[in-house]
């Protein structure tokens, strides 16, 4: 949250005001001012996007009064009083209700914008904390983090969806750097259980009787209560399940058991086994396996996703192109075929690095996208060599589509202009974005 942070100044006295409005906006703030505690109520709310200085005494609705009405609007919003000589008591009392801090009159400038720094970094954490919240318990926004259009990743999102709505506890299986993690996320948001808490615990961070307590207690003084109380009546998500000891998966199977059905609990065990000729089924006991996967979800590798390949790399070469400040590289059609016919062993995670490190290299004005192709952990990267044959028709569908989208995007939907720098008419271009999919409003 980038943006200045309001304060909202509250005071009968005209003067007093202005004073304060004045100093703050000289110190970079963005103020607004009221006469009366009445006139501010109406003026706040719980995302209001700053803080709040307040006179303690004022006629009508005192400070106390105010300060009493605010938290009840939002307990987290910060409230500086401003006390009169002698007011202190009345001032600890306002700590004591949940002012942020005050100031005693005559206050010095420097320490009222000390204060209103200290409050609106707060403010700012707090609002920030809340967003990342709703993002994460808004099923709609996690799916489109899940980004493409491949049959293998409307397949993933219609799995989310209906086994979201289900209560039996999930297994998901990929490969590593697919997005599992992410997909457990999405999984808890847009079930029932989205407002319930969600625990993420990782099986492999831990030694055994680290993890038992984690996972089970007692939990020793200072630690985090055991995970399958903290996520009770939500989703507990088991990370890299299949490192847990025949001890643990014994205790897990008991919890299990001891919840009944529906499950008061869900446990969504993610797998990461890459060691060939090992499954989670062949590391785990019979009966905690079948109990854990009755529903099951395999997030598709990179390789096997089509021309979302082309569509991840635009959108992260974009994200990496506005933090550094520079262009993005232009992929060309060669180019495009080579990140198609690349095996990806590390998928999402390593195009992740590979966009990175492309946008760095455009920086710098050398470099191809192919030599970072095989200096990806050497011949393993290569292009041209996977072993998943995609037909001729494919690529050129695939570099086809990543023209419009990025031509779209650099002219924020005007048709005219796509139109002109890919020299197409308007029909063709209209059928063509039909096909892919791809609509004008979201370039606006």
């Amino acid at each position: 949250m980038s943006k200045i942070m309001k304060i909202a100044i509250v005071d009968d006295e005209r003067d007093m005001r202005q004073s304060i409005s004045q100093w703050l906006a000289l110190s970079g703030f963005d103020t607004e001012t009221f006469a009366s505690a009445e006139d501010a109520l109406r003026g706040l709310d719980s995302d209001y996007p700053g803080i709040v200085v307040s006179d303690i005494k004022m006629p009508g609705m005192d400070g106390m009064q105010f300060l009493k009405k605010l938290k009840g609007v939002d307990s987290a919003l910060p409230v500086i009083m401003i006390t009169g000589h002698g007011d202190v008591p009345m001032a600890v009392e306002a700590m004591r209700i949940g002012a942020f801090d005050f100031l005693e009159k005559p206050f010095n400038p420097d320490r009222m914008t000390e204060l209103a720094k200290r409050a609106t970094n707060a403010r700012r954490m707090t609002l920030d904390n809340r967003a990342l919240r709703k993002e994460l318990s808004d099923g709609s926004a996690l799916i489109k983090k899940l980004i493409g259009q491949s049959a293998a990743m409307e397949r993933l999102k219609e799995d989310i969806l209906d086994l979201g709505q289900a209560d039996g506890h999930v297994l998901i299986e990929g490969e590593t750097g697919t997005g599992k993690t992410l997909t457990a996320h999405a999984l808890h948001a847009v079930g029932a259980r989205a407002n319930k808490k969600f625990t993420l615990v990782s099986c492999s961070a831990y030694d055994e009787d680290t993890l038992t307590r984690r996972l089970f207690g007692p939990a020793n003084e200072g630690e985090p209560i055991p995970a399958i109380e903290e996520a009770r009546g939500g989703t507990l998500v088991l990370e890299d399940i299949e490192a847990l000891s025949d001890k643990l998966q014994a205790l897990l199977l008991t919890a299990i058991n001891e919840q009944g059905t529906p499950a008061e609990t869900r446990i969504v065990a993610i797998c990461n086994l890459q060691d060939e000729g090992k499954t989670c089924e062949s590391v785990l006991r019979p009966d905690l396996y079948y109990r854990i996967s009755a529903l099951r979800i395999v997030v598709p590798p990179l390789r096997q996703r089509g021309e979302d390949i082309l569509t991840l790399f635009t959108r992260l070469s974009e994200q990496f192109s506005d933090e550094y400040g520079c262009d993005a590289p232009e992929v060309s059609a060669q180019e495009a075929a080579q990140l198609l016919q690349a095996p990806w062993p590390g998928n999402v995670r390593q195009l992740i690095n590979v966009a990175e490190r492309a946008v760095l290299q455009n920086r710098r004005g050398s470099g191809s996208i192919a030599s970072l192709l095989m200096a990806d952990e050497g011949e393993e990267m290569r292009p041209a060599m996977t072993t998943e044959g995609k037909p001729l028709k494919e690529f050129v569908e695939a570099f086809e589509r990543m023209l419009i989208d990025n031509t779209m995007r650099r002219h924020k939907g005007s048709i005219v202009n796509v139109m002109e720098e890919l020299q197409l008419p308007r029909r063709t271009l209209n059928e063509k974005m039909a096909k892919y999919n791809l609509s004008r409003s979201d370039y606006l």
